[in-house]
C-alpha cells in the first residue's frame, strides 16, 4: 500500500499552473490566452477564500497532520511560495501579451500614456458615468476602516503634504461599470483603459479640496475565507442558516492582500494594520493590476485570428424534426456530450414535457443554475400546466447560495415542491426524473448527468448526460429522489452507484476484481476520468492494481494525490491532465472487468467528500453504441499531444507526446468524430 501522498493543495497549485502555461502558449489564439489569464486569477481566488481559509483554520486549532499527510503550517508556507513564483511569471506573460497586443494594434494604455485627445475623452467619460459612483473615504487613524468586500479592488489614495500624508480609500464600480473602457481612435488602432487607471486620471478633480503637493494612488485587493459556518441550531430554519451564513462571509476573516509593489511602505503598514492583518497572513505585492478574472471578459476586439475559431454544436443524430424527444428517448438510450452538443436540448425536452398532456410529473436536481435560468423558467412553466413538480435545491453550493435561495421562494411561489437539501449531506448528484403516462400506465425517464443544469456553464464545460427509460435505472432514480424526500428512506441500488451508500464500496470492489483477473493472467483495465483524485483508499486500490499488472490510466484535471511512480521501478503509472479550450468536467469510470466492460458517468470525483459526505450517483452504461462512444472518446483524450499534460510526481506538466506527429487535439477531434458519426449512421 502507498505511504506517500501529495498534499491536495499543492497540486491543485500544479492544475492552475497549466492554466497558466496556455496563456503563454503560441499556439493559443492571443485573447484567448488573454482570459487564460483571467481563469488563472478567479481560479486562484477561489483557492485562497476555500483551500487556503480551511488550512487557516486546521493550523489555528492546532490539527498537526492533514489526511493525506502534511502539516498545515507547511503547506501554507509552501502555497505562498509557490503562488509567488507563479505570480511572478503571470506578470512577465502579461506583458508579453501586451507586446503581441500591440503588434495587432491593440494597446492597453494607463492614465500617464493618453494623448491630449484621449484625454479629453477620459475626462468625460469620467465626469459623466465614474464620479457620480465612486464615493472616496477619508482614512484616519483613530478611525476604523469600513468593511470591504473580497469581490472589489481599490485605490489607497496617498495625499502627500511635506513630510505627512493623508490617506483616502475609493472602490472601483466594476460592479455597475465596464472594467474595460475603449477611447475612441481616429486611427486604425484600438485604445483600452482600465476603469481603475479612468479614476486615476481624474484624482486631481475627485480631491481638489484638499491642500497637497502631491497625490499618488495604489491597487490593492483582499480575500476573505468563504467556507459558511452553520450551527445546529434547529430553533431556526435552514434558509435562515444558510442565509445569515452569507451575511457572515462578508465580514469573515481575512487570508490574502495583493497590492501594486510600489505602494509606499507607510501606507502599506497604515492598511494592513487597519485590516489586522497579521504575520501569517499572505500578503503578495504585484502589478498595478488586480482582479484579473476580469479579463475573462475582455471586449471583442481585433480580428478573427486572436480568438478561437468559432465551432456550431452537433446536431445528435437521435434527435429527429418532427418527433418528440421522449419519443426518441423511448426508442433508444441518448447521451448528449456538451458543449459539442447543443444543451438546449435539455431546455428543449424540458419545455416539451412542461406542455405535454402526458406528463404528469418532473423531478430534478438543482445545484449550480444559471442566472435567469431557462431550466427554471420551464419548470415554473410545467407547474403551471399542471404538472407535479420537485426540485431539489442544495442551499450550500458555495457561491450559489444566495441564488438557489431565491429560486426556491420563487419555485415555493408557484407551486413547484422544493427540497433544500440533505441534512448533513452535499445534494451533488444530476438527476432528472420524468413520469408519463402511457396506454394507462405510467412510464418513467431518467436524466443523469456529469455536470450542472446550467446553460451558460454548458457551453464551456465538456459534460454528459444520459436519457434513458431503462427500467432498472428509472427505478433507482426514482429511489434517491425517495430518499430526497424522506431521508430516512435508504433503498438498495444494484445498477446505480450512489455515494455515500454504495458508490466507494463498488468502486473498490470492481478495482479488486482487476487485480483478481490480472494475477491470474486475464486482462485487466482500469480507466478513470475525473476532475479530482485525493482520496487515500481509492489512490492505494489503484495503485495496487498497477503493482499487479492491471493497465491503469488516469485523467485526472485538477487535484492529484498519487505518486505516481517509485524508484524500484515496480509502480509507473501513466496520467495526464488536460487544459484545453473547454473545462474538462466530465467523469468517465471504465473497468474491462474480464470483458464484459463496465462502463460508468458520473456527478463525483474521488475525494473523500463526494464518496462519504455528498449524495453522487454515478450511472452505468448499457448501451453498446453508448458505451463504445465513451471508450473513443477516453482513447482520443489519451492521445492527444498539443493540451495533455503529463502528471508525474515532480509535477513538471510537461505535454505528453509533444513532439510526436500526427497533432492530436483531442477536443476538436472528438468534435470531427461526433460529426461523422452523425454522417455515418
Amino acid at each position: 500500500m502507498s505511504t506517500q501522498f501529495r498534499s491536495k493543495e499543492i497540486s491543485w497549485l500544479s492544475f492552475n499552473e497549466r492554466v497558466l502555461q496556455e496563456a503563454s502558449r503560441q499556439e493559443v489564439p492571443l485573447i484567448e490566452r488573454l482570459k487564460f489569464l483571467g481563469i488563472y486569477s478567479n481560479n486562484l481566488d477561489e483557492f485562497f477564500r476555500v483551500r487556503v481559509a480551511i488550512l487557516r483554520r486546521l493550523a489555528m486549532v492546532g490539527q498537526l497532520t492533514l489526511a493525506e499527510g502534511g502539516n498545515p503550517r507547511e503547506v501554507l508556507t509552501q502555497i505562498e511560495d509557490i503562488v509567488i513564483e507563479q505570480s511572478n511569471r503571470f506578470e512577465r506573460t502579461y506583458n508579453q501579451i501586451l507586446e503581441e497586443l500591440a503588434a495587432e494594434n491593440i494597446f492597453i494604455v494607463n492614465e500617464n500614456q493618453l494623448s491630449p485627445e484621449q484625454g479629453e475623452f477620459v475626462t468625460r467619460y469620467f465626469k459623466r458615468e465614474v464620479r457620480p459612483r465612486i464615493m472616496p473615504i477619508i482614512l484616519k487613524k483613530g478611525s476604523k476602516i469600513p468593511l470591504l468586500s473580497d469581490d472589489a479592488i481599490y485605490l489607497a489614495v496617498d495625499m502627500a503634504k511635506n513630510k505627512k500624508s493623508e490617506y483616502a480609500l475609493i472602490e472601483v464600480p466594476t460592479d455597475s461599470l465596464p472594467r474595460f473602457v475603449i477611447i475612441p481612435s481616429n486611427d486604425h488602432s484600438t485604445y483600452i483603459i482600465l476603469l481603475e487607471d479612468v479614476i486615476r486620471y481624474e484624482l486631481d478633480d475627485t480631491f481638489y479640496m484638499f491642500n497637497y503637493h502631491k497625490i499618488s494612488s495604489y491597487i490593492f485587493k483582499l480575500t476573505r475565507d468563504a467556507e459558511l459556518d452553520l450551527d445546529d441550531d434547529v430553533a431556526e430554519s435552514y434558509v435562515k442558516l444558510v442565509a445569515k451564513s452569507i451575511v457572515k462571509r462578508g465580514n469573515s476573516a481575512l487570508v490574502r492582500f495583493v497590492h501594486e509593489k510600489e505602494i509606499p511602505d507607510n501606507l502599506l503598514s497604515f492598511l494592513l494594520t487597519k485590516l489586522n492583518f497579521k504575520k501569517e497572513d499572505v500578503v503578495i505585492g504585484g502589478s498595478r493590476i488586480h482582479n484579473f478574472k476580469d479579463f475573462m471578459g475582455f471586449p471583442l476586439v481585433g480580428a478573427e485570428h486572436l480568438y478561437y475559431k468559432p465551432i456550431s454544436p452537433v446536431r445528435h443524430k437521435k434527435i429527429v424534426h418532427g418527433q418528440t424527444y421522449l419519443n426518441s428517448i423511448s426508442k433508444s438510450d441518448i447521451l448528449f456530450h456538451f458543449p459539442y452538443h447543443s444543451f438546449f436540448h435539455f431546455i428543449d425536452l424540458l419545455r416539451e414535457v412542461s406542455i405535454d398532456p402526458k406528463v404528469t410529473e418532473i423531478k430534478i436536481t438543482g445545484y449550480r443554475m444559471a442566472h435567469n435560468s431557462h431550466v427554471i423558467n420551464a419548470l415554473i412553466n410545467a407547474a403551471r400546466n399542471g404538472k407535479k413538480v420537485t426540485v431539489v435545491l442544495e442551499l450550500r453550493a458555495r457561491f450559489n447560495e444566495q441564488d438557489n435561495i431565491e429560486y426556491g421562494n420563487m419555485l415555493d411561489k408557484e407551486n413547484v415542491k422544493v427540497i433544500l437539501g440533505v441534512p448533513g449531506l452535499k445534494v451533488h448528484s444530476k438527476l432528472c426524473l420524468i413520469m408519463r403516462k402511457e396506454d394507462k400506465e405510467s412510464k418513467k425517464f431518467a436524466l443523469v448527468g456529469t455536470g450542472n443544469f446550467n446553460e451558460v456553464t454548458s457551453k464551456v464545460f465538456s459534460d454528459q448526460l444520459l436519457c434513458t427509460t431503462d427500467p432498472n435505472i428509472t427505478r433507482e432514480v426514482t429511489r434517491v429522489f425517495d430518499f430526497f424526500d424522506r431521508n430516512y428512506k435508504i433503498s438498495r441500488f444494484q445498477h446505480l452507484l450512489v455515494s455515500p451508500f454504495t458508490m466507494r464500496k463498488k468502486i473498490v470492489s470492481m478495482i479488486k476484481q482487476e487485480i483478481i483477473n490480472a494475477k491470474a493472467g486475464v486482462e485487466a483495465r482500469i480507466y478513470l476520468k475525473c476532475n479530482n483524485m485525493v482520496d487515500v483508499e481509492i489512490i492505494n486500490r489503484i495503485e495496487e492494481a498497477a503493482r499487479c499488472g492491471v493497465d491503469v490510466r488516469l485523467n485526472i484535471r485538477g487535484m492529484f494525490s498519487m505518486f505516481t511512480s517509485n524508484s524500484d521501478g515496480k509502480l509507473d503509472i501513466p496520467a495526464i491532465g488536460m487544459i484545453d479550450r473547454y473545462l474538462e468536467h466530465s467523469r468517465l469510470f471504465y473497468f474491462l472487468n474480464g470483458g464484459e466492460e463496465k462502463v460508468y458517468i458520473s456527478s463525483s470525483d474521488f475525494m473523500t467528500r463526494n464518496l462519504d459526505r455528498r449524495v453522487e450517483v454515478a450511472v452505468p452504461i448499457y448501451d453498446q453504441e453508448i458505451k463504445e462512444e465513451l471508450i473513443d472518446f477516453f482513447n482520443l483524450q489519451w492521445q492527444d499531444n498539443t493540451a495533455a499534460r503529463i502528471l508525474d510526481n515532480d509535477l513538471n506538466n510537461v505535454i505528453k507526446n509533444q513532439d510526436k506527429l500526427p497533432h492530436v487535439k483531442s477536443q476538436l477531434a472528438f468534435y470531427d468524430y461526433l460529426r461523422e458519426r452523425n454522417v455515418r449512421d
